[in-house]
């Protein structure tokens, strides 16, 4: 009972000290708020905002201010989105969009905009419309990234009241109805039979181009064989005139008897039998011949 009594009476004449310190912790327990990394809080002193304090160690003043908004600034995805969408040749498409973005500064997300997600996405779909809108179907195919780039920055500039980053725009997929894709597929199979004709067509224009060619080819040979002969024969008949020039007559009834016994050796290898007359005249020409020939020998 004495040290129980001792106690009391500690604890009696200390109690002011002890609430005061019980006090302290509590006051630096309020006070003291530990930020994580990932994360913004808004702090408001009497509903109206105070401060954002970022990651790490912050004071805060207890039991006047109050963090009224703890704000991930980690990177978000909107859930994939689809919206319908006419292009400029009047073809209703299916538009998948995804959006990525970050919050940059809480305070005007917070007290800016209700349902910054929502928000986001309302905005998207109509930007994707009002873009498609402008371009024809096969645009829309060819330039998708383009497309997106334009969607990103367009975004960018209607959300940059509500403190965020779009740091991402994607167009996932691009759906045609039914009756849509079946008069493309009749459109692409058309132009592949048009392709393959054009190409036959071509390979048959070819074909009678290298004929041509050839026969060019051939007629240019058979002139210059003819231009060769023909120069050949010149160049003989300028021998013989050159020799009837040095040697008078007796060239030329040299040449002439020489034909004449070839013409009666060609007559001679005839086949079968054959009996040939021979005018007296011509017998008396191949004399003469002979006798030529034997002179010259």
């Amino acid at each position: 009972m004495l040290i129980e009594d001792i106690l009391l009476e500690i604890f009696q004449t200390n109690l002011p000290l002890i609430l005061l310190a019980l006090l302290l912790v509590i006051l630096v327990v309020k006070a003291v708020k530990i930020v994580p990394q990932s994360e913004q809080h808004v702090v408001e002193r009497f509903g109206r905002l105070r401060a954002v304090m970022g990651p790490g160690i912050n004071m805060i003043v207890p039991f006047i201010d109050r963090i009224a908004h703890k704000i991930s600034i980690l990177e978000r995805q909107l859930p994939t989105a689809s919206q319908d969408a006419i292009t400029r040749d009047n073809v209703l498409v299916q538009v998948d969009t995804s959006v990525f973005y970050r919050i940059i500064e809480p305070e005007k997300t917070v007290y800016r905009i209700r349902d910054i997600d929502s928000a986001i996405a309302t905005t998207v779909a109509g930007i994707v419309r009002a873009e498609i809108g402008k371009m024809d179907l096969d645009e829309v195919q060819s330039n998708r990234t383009a497309l997106i780039s334009t969607i990103k920055l367009l975004v960018e500039d209607a959300v940059d009241n509500w403190g965020i980053e779009v740091t991402r725009a994607e167009i996932l997929d691009v759906n045609l109805d039914a009756a849509t894709r079946a008069a493309m597929m009749q459109q692409l199979n058309a132009e592949r039979a048009r392709r393959a004709q054009v190409t036959e067509a071509e390979g048959k224009k070819r074909a009678v181009e290298l004929a041509a060619d050839a026969e060019l080819y051939a007629s240019e040979q058979t002139a210059k064989a003819r231009r060769v002969l023909a120069d050949a024969e010149a160049y003989a008949t300028q021998v013989v005139a050159t020799a009837i020039g040095e040697n008078g007559l007796e060239a030329a009834q040299y040449q002439i008897a020489l034909k004449q016994v070839e013409a009666l050796n060609a007559l001679g290898k005839g086949s079968g039998n054959q009996t040939i007359l021979v005018p007296a005249q011509a017998l008396e020409a191949f004399g003469d011949a002979f006798k030529l020939l034997k002179g010259r020998g």
